[in-house]
């Protein structure tokens, strides 16, 4: 029975990647638990199967309109609201057998706080005597919200390394929680006590994550293990749209690649790994010392080694042919790049360069070396115009790239956050800050954002099209008929060819019948005119 029990919650929403939810960041506050002497398990409500379809939230009801019904068409947006993981009954009953006398609970992203007070209530129901204390991102930002639940005895402020093993042990020995840095409690009386963030200023003297405690059989890849690594932290740009840039507490620092490749060879004596996702902000930012890092990994795995990514993006101006080379020689097939925006304007806003002159020089390299990539764009912030998000994506659709378009959503914490705030933008409900949720309608609509989203899978369905040698349809004014609905290829190839005809996007439902999504006219017809001076290029 483990003295300190660290849980990662169900989440709820449209869809959920698997491979991003390992908890890398349980596991590295398991491990200073441990080297204190405290006995720890991870329950990750995640690693499971279990996924069941439910209402939406209410205050996400708005979304129906948009979305729409059911469509079984490989150009489908959401429409299934689910419940990824436990049961909170569930993990309430865990807890309860554990008999651990402190429990955390992971809040990374403010969309999902709903699910880590419901977790955080029924651990507290079925194990009453035990303290809970909640750390993550959004706690670090709203740590008085999160503490108007009675469930939640403490917030850990920051990166929770540095105090969790200093607030199991006051807990253990009812001393005083005043020493404890980066904690938020209730003083006597009800007034809260809340520190300052902590973070950790050499990482390099903490003990590496303690992967063994991570149901690796669940994270598992082609039957071989999937590790997720942050070889920095922080990040020294000035991005208005995030919350752990130069503003942040979370000060840019790198660990040594020494210790890194200690942890990859920790990870690989316990099980042949397949995958490794490196989670930095800003991995590629110091090129001397990537390509360091890259050599390594290159040394440890001289035949076929696991495959690396680098999901949260790249800078593209840190990359050149001989950094891409090592990349690929490492074990990188795809390349994660950050544009952001082709607007001027608008990257003054976001306070982003101009990138679009590296991404350029970055996609042709891919291109001589054999790799695929995906650039990610930003639609519907604060102020960004609707047609500059659809010019982004056709500065894409000519480019040997996927097109990765990504829903502005306010985060605390960042700037635009603060911007939103201001102008009167912000969402009541914190669930809706997510991109799927559309969080805002200003000066470019959820009619326009969510249009912008079904003519990015149009765009990435033709470069599949074109990657397959498969002739771009031509245009069809007569009724789509689809003989084969499963047949995904010739569905999308013949929904784009009426599409192209008349702008109008459509969907199929569960049962064979063609139906039009609603989307703004306006934009499928600009798209149509300025896809007419563009050559779709696939992506390989």
């Amino acid at each position: 029975m483990p003295d300190v029990l660290l849980i990662q919650p169900p989440i709820r929403d449209f869809y959920l990647t698997v491979k991003r939810t390992i908890p890398y960041g349980l596991a590295c506050m398991a491990s200073v638990l441990i080297a204190d002497g405290f006995s720890v398990g991870i329950l990750d409500a995640l690693a499971t199967s279990k996924t069941r379809i439910i209402d939406l939230p209410l205050e996400m009801d708005y979304l129906r309109e948009y979305y729409g019904p059911a469509d079984r068409s490989p150009l489908a947006l959401f429409h299934a609201f689910k419940h990824f993981g436990y049961s909170f009954a569930h993990i309430g009953r865990i807890a309860k057998q554990s008999g651990a006398f402190l429990v955390g609970i992971s809040s990374l992203f403010t969309a999902y706080m709903d699910e880590a007070v419901r977790t955080a209530q029924a651990v507290k129901a079925g194990h009453p005597g035990c303290k809970i204390v909640l750390g993550g991102h959004h706690p670090t930002a709203v740590p008085r919200s999160v503490m108007g639940f009675a469930a939640v005895d403490f917030v850990l402020r920051g990166e929770g390394e540095v105090s969790i093993a200093r607030l199991a042990t006051a807990v253990k020995t009812g001393a005083d929680f005043e020493s404890v840095p980066g904690l938020v409690f209730r003083k006597p009386g009800g007034a809260l006590q809340v520190n300052a963030p902590v973070a950790m200023e050499h990482p390099d003297h903490y003990p590496a994550p303690a992967s063994h405690l991570i149901n690796h059989r669940f994270y598992q890849r082609n039957r071989k293990a999937s590790m997720v690594i942050v070889a920095s932290r922080g990040c020294p740009m000035h991005c208005t749209y995030c919350s752990v840039g130069a503003s942040s507490v979370l000060k840019y620092r790198r660990r040594s690649v020494v210790s890194i490749m200690d942890e990859i060879e920790t990870a690989a004596s316990r099980h042949p790994l397949g995958f490794i996702d490196f989670e930095d902000e800003n991995l590629s930012l110091d090129r001397g010392w990537f390509l360091e890092l890259l050599t390594a990994i290159r040394r440890r795995f001289p035949a076929e080694g696991p495959e690396l990514r680098a999901m949260n993006g790249l800078f593209p101006p840190t990359l050149n042919h001989d950094v891409l080379t090592a990349m690929k020689t490492a074990g990188f097939k795809s390349i994660n790049l950050s544009l952001v925006s082709t607007d001027k304007e608008q990257l003054k806003r976001f306070h982003r360069p101009d990138v679009r002159g590296a991404v350029n020089r970055v996609l042709e390299h891919c291109e001589d070396l054999g790799l695929t990539a995906v650039a990610y764009v930003i639609a519907a912030a604060p102020f960004q115009n609707a047609q500059d998000s659809l010019s982004d994506l056709l500065y894409l659709a000519g480019r040997r790239v996927l097109a990765g378009l990504s829903i502005f959503y306010p985060a605390p914490g960042s700037a635009d956050f603060n911007l939103c705030r201001t102008h009167g933008l912000l969402p009541q409900a914190f669930c809706r800050l997510r991109a799927t949720a559309l969080p805002i309608s200003h000066t470019t609509t959820r009619l326009q954002a969510v249009t912008l989203l079904r003519l990015s899978r149009i765009i990435n369905f033709m470069k599949l099209l074109a990657d397959m040698k498969t002739p771009i349809p031509a245009t069809d004014t007569r009724a789509v008929k689809i003989n084969e609905p499963e047949d995904r290829i010739e569905a999308g190839t013949r929904l784009i060819t009426r599409f192209l005809a008349d702008g109008i996007i459509r969907g199929i439902s569960p049962q064979g019948k063609i139906f039009d999504h609603r989307t703004s006219t306006e934009l499928t017809h600009r798209f149509l005119a300025g896809l007419e001076s563009v050559k779709i290029r696939g992506t390989r």
